[in-house]
């Protein structure tokens, strides 16, 4: 299933971030996670385009307005950027709240349903932590 996701400052705007696809059912939030990054990373190597747009800053760039600009140009390995995501939300870096419901734990397990809404909230600038 598509769910939309979205991500919002601690104080400000909330923004669609995108859709990405799930599985119904009970899942985790490391799963969670790591299935948004892998589809953010896929659709930002695909064509490179000039700012990464996702939860957390790549290394070697930098923040602007809408995103993330790299100082080179260059596919985004998923897998570091799923670490980042971790590191960062073990530091409070960020929360989750799925369907109005924090959810604290990376391994806490929860349900998706097709019209569940996922926010994550960014508490701090995510530069891995």
């Amino acid at each position: 299933m598509a769910i939309l996701i979205f991500d919002a400052p601690l104080q400000g705007e909330r923004t669609a971030a995108g859709k990405i696809r799930l599985d119904a059912g009970p899942m985790t939030l490391r799963d969670l996670i790591r299935d948004r990054l892998q589809q953010e990373v896929d659709r930002y190597n695909q064509t490179l385009p000039e700012t990464f747009q996702g939860l957390v800053q790549p290394e070697e760039s930098e923040q602007i307005l809408n995103g993330f600009r790299l100082k080179t140009k260059r596919p985004l390995d998923w897998e570091a950027q799923c670490r980042r995501a971790y590191f960062s939300f073990e530091k409070n870096g960020f929360l989750v709240l799925v369907d109005g419901k924090q959810v604290t734990e990376l391994d806490e397990r929860f349900d998706l349903k097709e019209n569940s809404e996922i926010d994550f909230i960014k508490l701090v600038p995510l530069v891995g932590g």
